[in-house]
C-alpha cells in the first residue's frame, strides 16, 4: 500500500485498509460465521457499541434476517459512564442514551464494534450490558482488530487483524455517521 500524504487535522493518511466493497463483503462472512457459530438466529441479539458499533449491527441484523428468515433484535449501547477513563472527559461526560429495547437475559449477545485495540471499551461495554441483565453467552465482533491488547479481550469475530504501532489510528469510516465508506491507516505526528 502506497503512503498518502493527505492530512486529516494532525494525522497523516497512510493507506486505506477496506473500501466500500470489501466492508460489504467482510459483513457478509461475519453475519454467515454469526449465524455458523449460534446454530441459527433464534436466541440471538445484536448490541452495537456507540458510535460506529451501532450502525455496523443494523447492518449485521438485517443480513442475518434475510438469511434466516426471521427477525433479530438489535439494540445500541452507550458505555460512557463505564469507561475506566471517565475521570480524564471533563467535568460532564456526553453520555447518549442506551436503547437495548429486547430483553437480554438468556439470550446469546453480539457486542458489535468497528475497532478492537487495547479491550477497553470492550470491558466497558460487558459492565454496560451486565446492567441491563444476564445474557446466556456475550461475544464480540469487530471490523477491525489492531492488537496492542492491555486487558485480555479476544473478539469471537473478526473482520480483519491488522498489524499496527502504537503511532497509528486506524480510522473507521461509514456512510450512516461520517458520509463516507472505508477504512483508513492513519499515523499520528511525531
Amino acid at each position: 500500500m502506497t503512503a498518502r500524504l493527505q492530512r486529516q487535522g494532525n494525522q497523516r493518511e497512510k493507506a486505506q485498509l477496506m473500501s466500500a466493497s470489501e466492508i460489504e463483503r467482510t459483513l457478509v462472512r461475519l453475519a454467515h460465521e454469526i449465524v455458523e457459530k449460534n446454530d441459527g438466529a433464534a436466541d440471538l441479539g445484536l448490541v452495537g457499541i456507540r458510535r460506529r458499533g451501532v450502525p455496523l449491527a443494523q447492518r449485521l441484523g438485517q443480513m442475518i434476517q434475510r438469511m434466516e428468515k426471521s427477525p433479530v433484535p438489535v439494540g445500541t449501547l452507550d458505555i460512557t459512564l463505564y469507561r475506566d477513563d471517565l475521570s480524564t472527559l471533563g467535568p460532564k461526560p456526553q453520555v447518549q442514551k442506551t436503547e437495548i429495547g429486547f430483553p437480554i437475559t438468556g439470550k446469546n449477545i453480539i457486542l458489535v464494534d468497528d475497532v478492537l485495540f487495547t479491550g477497553r471499551t470492550s470491558r466497558a461495554a460487558m459492565d454496560a450490558l451486565f446492567s441491563q441483565g444476564r445474557p446466556r453467552q456475550v461475544q464480540i465482533c469487530v471490523l477491525i482488530d489492531r492488537g496492542h491488547r492491555e486487558l485480555p479481550v479476544e473478539a469471537t469475530f473478526v473482520g480483519r487483524k491488522v498489524e499496527t504501532t502504537t503511532q497509528e489510528i486506524v480510522e473507521v469510516r461509514l456512510r450512516e455517521v461520517d458520509d463516507a465508506e472505508k477504512v483508513l491507516l492513519m499515523e499520528k505526528p511525531s
